[in-house]
């Protein structure tokens, strides 16, 4: 494993990890790709199975909850699209982190990062197989996720085109379903779908029953605690934009676009499953909230309908998430922040040995969840569960830093600006730690508080070895 000193404020940017001498990595994603994978980042599979318990929980108000998230994640990624807009990277935030505010932040929110795909690769891969062994029963639900990683697994492997082209097309399945679902709700809202028997409600679920806020406005808050994971993805363009022909350009229309990707997928389509349904419905959570709503329109095998696009999602989430967690372990590899092996490719560009890492966990924690669902693998859930919010609170103190550094050494590089600097950043950081404080106040098993209690105990571990690696480098470069 090699060393490399610490990055200090005079030095200059380091070189953007997407240039072939160096890291390897080729420029294999198309604009195509990459206009999907930024569309598809912010539909997750959670968008469509866990909205019913939010709707349960705050009713209407729900939406405040999902604007509430989509303003703070515009926000984060604004932030970060400024940093990625100026240096584009395989590691992103990891080693905008490792710049401004030093060796042990990058190391410590790069494998936190990675943890949490790996975790997310075992519950999205035992998703989908349940959804696939409802189907075909005769292949074991465990060889379903067997079936699921490995595929997935050789089409990483195999290049990063390819890669981008099934997300491609998963981002796509999404983006048009949604679209559909946006339209015939429409339609059926006010009386104008053929062959529906709904009635013309227009908005008038919104207040008639029990009111906009029907359990009280501290609901909206329980609300952003169940819907603030399922926004998680947002920053895997400004991972995928160095293997792009155009970084830069990408970063900068991901970014700008981000508020009515929100504003269409999230507010619009649960704007008209509160709309079309009442908010306390039992179909909501018996069914879920998008199944209940095309029932209710007469839409005919709409849990299998459902079903499809769930699984669609959950290959996307499985997809990515496998890209992302072996392009983090690639970064730290290069930045000697793992082992070095992470940090090669093969002449594709590939990082082979990072993606096998990354993928060898996910077997793993796939395993735990059959073996041991309520113990190793509720732990591992729950130990990850917060470091979403860790994540944006580091991408908020990174951009203060790198603001400075940016404009004293390469201005022209500002191509997209955070609003309202450092203001906005700042309030930012307050909304993330005021969510992580209200956290601890869910004490249910499994909810909040244990999240926040595990995940932080977790970041602490990885920061004390991050100290110690310092110290130790420090020994070995002073003798």
């Amino acid at each position: 494993m090699t060393t490399r000193p610490p990055l200090s404020a005079a030095e200059p940017l380091p070189a953007t990890e997407s240039t072939p001498p160096d890291s390897g990595l080729q420029a294999g994603l198309k604009n195509r790709h990459l206009s999907m994978i930024a569309i598809g980042g912010v539909i997750g599979a959670g968008l469509f199975v866990g909205s019913g318990s939010g709707i349960a929980a705050a009713g209407p108000g729900i939406l405040v909850s999902y604007a509430l998230v989509g303003i703070l994640v515009v926000l984060v990624m604004r932030m970060l699209g400024e940093m990625a807009a100026a240096n584009p990277t395989s590691g992103s935030f990891s080693a905008y982190a490792d710049r401004a505010l030093g060796r042990w932040a990058g190391f410590t929110i790069g494998w936190l990062y990675w943890f949490f795909w790996v975790v997310v690769l075992a519950v999205e891969a035992t998703a989908g197989a349940k959804i696939l062994a409802g189907w075909i029963p005769a292949v074991p639900q465990w060889g379903w996720a067997l079936i699921v990683m490995i595929v997935l697994t050789v089409s990483n492997l195999a290049s990063v085109a390819s890669y981008g082209e099934f997300e491609f097309w998963f981002a796509g399945i999404k983006v048009v379903a949604i679209a559909a679902f946006i339209v015939l709700g429409g339609l059926a809202i006010f009386g104008l779908l053929p062959g529906s028997d709904h009635p013309a409600s227009g908005f008038s679920n919104l207040t008639a029953h029990g009111g906009f806020l029907p359990n009280g406005p501290g609901a909206i808050l329980t609300g952003v605690l169940m819907v603030v994971f399922s926004f998680m993805g947002s920053e895997i363009v400004t991972l995928a934009a160095g293997e792009s022909a155009d970084p830069q350009g990408a970063v900068t229309k991901a970014t700008n676009s981000v508020i009515w990707r929100i504003a269409v997928f999230y507010l619009g389509s649960i704007l008209i499953v509160v709309s079309l349904l009442r908010w306390d419905d039992p179909a909501i959570l018996k069914d879920g909230s998008y199944v209940a709503a095309l029932s209710s329109i007469g839409i005919p095998h709409a849990a299998q309908i459902m079903n499809a696009i769930v699984l669609t999602s959950v290959l996307s989430c499985l997809n990515s998430g496998l890209y992302t967690a072996s392009r983090m372990a690639f970064s730290l590899g290069r930045r000697s922040d793992a082992p070095a092996a992470f940090g090669q490719t093969t002449g594709r560009g590939v990082p082979r040995t990072a993606i096998l890492a990354s993928v060898v966990f996910g077997f793993v924690a796939v395993a735990f969840n059959y073996l041991w669902p309520d113990t190793v693998f509720q732990f591992l859930l729950n130990s990850s569960g917060a470091i979403a919010l860790f994540v944006w609170l580091v991408i908020c103190f990174s951009q203060l830093r790198m603001r400075k550094i940016i404009q004293r050494e390469s201005p022209e590089k500002l191509i997209v600006r955070m609003w309202l600097y450092p203001y906005l950043t700042w309030a930012t950081i307050a909304l993330i730690v005021f969510v992580l404080g209200y956290m601890l106040t869910d004490t249910a098993d499994g909810g909040g508080r244990d999240q926040v209690v595990l995940s932080t105990a977790v970041a602490v571990a990885v920061v004390a070895v991050a100290l110690v690696r310092g110290r130790t480098r420090d020994a070995v470069t002073r003798s």
